[in-house]
């Protein structure tokens, strides 16, 4: 049997139980998962996935449910009462800037 060793990660107790439901689907212990990853970082000789900030895409409101548009509008009121806004002009100007218009 090879050796083995432990290590001790710090995590937020959410995401740990999130990705135990997740890998507890897959039949795969959270012990395994890790392994997994750092085998791929070893193969590929770095981190065997992109690290970076996700593109955020414009809300299609025609898609989401009253609910969800209820979420939204609820986000966009939060973020008035706190003073994060911007002029219309600077907001199409970003928006013709990302999307080539």
């Amino acid at each position: 049997m090879a050796k083995t060793t432990n290590i001790y990660v710090r995590l937020e107790p959410e995401l740990k139980e999130q990705a135990e439901d997740i890998l507890g689907q897959l039949g795969i212990p959270l012990s395994n998962a890790v392994n997994i990853f750092l085998k791929q970082v070893v193969m590929q000789k770095g981190i065997p996935f992109d690290v970076k900030i996700p593109v955020m895409e414009p809300v299609d409101v025609s898609s989401l449910t009253k609910k969800e548009m209820d979420v939204e509008l609820e986000k966009g009121y939060a973020d008035y009462k706190q003073g994060n806004t911007k002029s219309a002009a600077e907001v199409f100007a970003k928006i013709r800037n990302e999307y080539d218009l």
